[in-house]
């Protein structure tokens, strides 16, 4: 891919397809990388964000089998050592791009006081991978908070390896006729952007139109 991003997998996967083993080790991160996480979280401080530091995953391996299934090893890391500039040590997060029936994109602009992106546009839902829990579980969970509505379909579209080593797992989700959402504190303004991405609003930047055309290249 372009723009610095590396496929490591891609999709489509159902839930049934992608398979998580954790490990109890947990990542054991330079001391520079620690100091430089410490640093981050004190700033997040400053600034006013309720962020606030805990568990999460890191990508160890992972394999995409020959029956298209896409196994992962993963385990327990710092979540505050995904702030550390130009090396985020392999954390996971997940992005859900979200359609509705008519196959129009939900764009939420977040706020400025959280840790990654603010105030930028971005697409669906989004977030760090908890602990003892699978990217794909991710997906739901993140829709359910941030826009308090459920899918009628979903799945997992590929597996990303960021420039900042940050590993994202991406999917997409359908809702049903008729369904509303809720925005939450995490946005603070929010619009159903059109089907056809080539009629997307000028807020819409390159690289959420690159996300969408990958999302594209496979039919629903």
């Amino acid at each position: 891919m372009s723009s610095g991003r590396s496929l490591l997998a891609r999709g489509p996967w159902h839930a049934d397809q992608v398979e998580v083993r954790w490990s109890q080790e947990h990542y054991a991160p330079p001391e520079s990388h620690t100091l430089a996480a410490d640093a981050a979280i004190a700033a997040l401080a400053e600034r006013g964000s309720p962020s606030h530091d805990g568990l999460s995953a890191r990508l160890v391996a992972h394999q995409h089998t020959a029956d298209g299934r896409l196994a992962m090893d993963l385990q327990p890391i710092r979540w505050a050592l995904r702030l550390v500039e130009g090396d985020a040590s392999s954390s996971m997060a997940a992005l859900c791009a979200v359609r509705d029936s008519d196959g129009r994109w939900l764009a939420g602009r977040r706020a400025a006081w959280l840790a990654s992106w603010p105030g930028r546009w971005a697409l669906g839902a989004g977030g760090a991978v908890d602990m003892d829990e699978s990217p794909f579980e991710t997906l739901a969970r993140e829709l359910a908070e941030e826009w308090q509505v459920e899918a009628a379909e979903m799945r997992g579209e590929a597996l990303l390896l960021l420039p900042q080593a940050m590993v994202l797992f991406v999917g997409q989700a359908w809702l049903p006729p008729g369904a509303a959402v809720t925005m939450d504190h995490e946005h603070d303004e929010f619009a159903w952007w059109p089907a056809d991405v080539a009629d997307w609003p000028q807020e819409a930047d390159e690289p959420l139109r690159r996300m969408a055309a990958l999302l594209c290249e496979v039919p629903r």
